[in-house]
């Protein structure tokens, strides 16, 4: 697939700044930790009990609230919010919740794993529907100006990605080639991240413009150490869902990572993604990284360096395709 110049306009990114819901925001001005896979405002409701909810509305506050709370205890800078499109994405909702929590939030585009898939994936070629992105990422999201700053979070489920799975993925690769932003994905459960890989680098998008989610799923070190080596980032991100994984194993296979001396792979986060997740209603809420799993780092040997690197450090060079070895004074 090619791009002819003038098919579309560049959207103006670089290696020093990242597209945020309020407008470009130099990467200098992100002093604390991200966030690198969360869900603000969503709907993933398919049986009408509303539990996979986030609501612009009814939960905003409670968002507001929370991000607020992390920026003034911990120094939160940014959120990468992968809500995107058949997922229920409200960007004017984002652009409240950053300008009145005082975090930085990151909007994106693409789609989820099949189940969500909304019509327009039906017959669409690749090409298409790189287009379809090509053309928020430059015009911005419908009709708020919003640009989106990443591609996430792209899905598959089971082993191999299905067919419209697969031109989802190679889509989103397209349109990161084309507009220099960088590709985030949803593995379920952790499965499939090697052939999401092979998809997405296929096509000629580097390994470090990638990030495989939900590895943490996943308890399989040697495909973590595979994914990692390839360049690729490895997602830790479904920190605190103790019915899915508890965060026992999650240290464990984050320590064998570390141990492999793969520290400069790994994003971390929580994938808060139904209102029942959320501290005004007893769940462990966005601080539950800070709060409770990396404490539990600290203990086992894991210094601040290394917590900055994660939390910090590693989420802007995904955003921004920088080198492992960038310039301090640049992230």
């Amino acid at each position: 697939m090619r791009h002819h110049p003038g098919d579309h306009s560049p959207a103006p990114h670089t290696r020093h700044s990242l597209h945020t819901v309020a407008g470009p925001l130099p990467v200098s001005a992100v002093r604390g930790p991200a966030l690198a896979h969360e869900h603000l405002v969503l709907d993933l409701d398919r049986t009408g009990d509303g539990a996979a909810v986030l609501d612009a509305e009814r939960h905003r506050a409670a968002v507001t609230a929370e991000l607020a709370a992390l920026r003034a205890e911990f120094g939160l800078g940014l959120v990468i919010e992968l809500t995107c499109r058949g997922m229920g994405r409200d960007p004017l909702a984002l652009a409240r919740i950053a300008e009145e929590s005082g975090v930085a939030v990151v909007a994106a585009t693409g789609w989820y794993y099949e189940p969500f898939h909304p019509r327009e994936i039906g017959g669409a070629s690749v090409e298409q529907l790189a287009g379809t992105l090509i053309r928020e990422i430059n015009d911005g999201l419908g009709a708020t100006g919003i640009r989106p700053g990443v591609l996430g979070e792209i899905g598959s489920h089971g082993d191999r990605p299905s067919e419209s799975e697969t031109r989802s993925l190679l889509a989103s690769a397209h349109a990161a080639l084309a507009t220099g932003l960088s590709v985030a994905t949803h593995a379920q459960l952790g499965r499939g991240g090697l052939a999401q890989l092979e998809l997405l680098t296929g096509t000629g998008l580097a390994p470090h413009r990638i990030s495989l989610g939900h590895q943490d799923l996943l308890d399989d070190p040697a495909t973590h150490r595979e994914l990692a080596a390839s360049g690729a980032y490895v997602a830790f991100d479904t920190v605190g869902k103790e019915s899915y994984q508890s965060d026992d194993t999650r240290l464990r296979l984050l320590l064998a990572l570390l141990a492999a001396g793969h520290a400069d792979r790994v994003l971390l986060s929580c994938d808060i993604s139904r209102h029942g997740y959320l501290e005004s209603e007893g769940g462990q809420g966005y601080g539950h990284l800070f709060r409770s799993f990396l404490p539990k780092a600290r203990a086992a040997g894991v210094d601040e360096d290394l917590i900055d690197l994660m939390t910090r450090r590693n989420p802007l060079r995904f955003l921004t395709g920088a080198d492992a070895d960038a310039d301090a004074e640049e992230i």
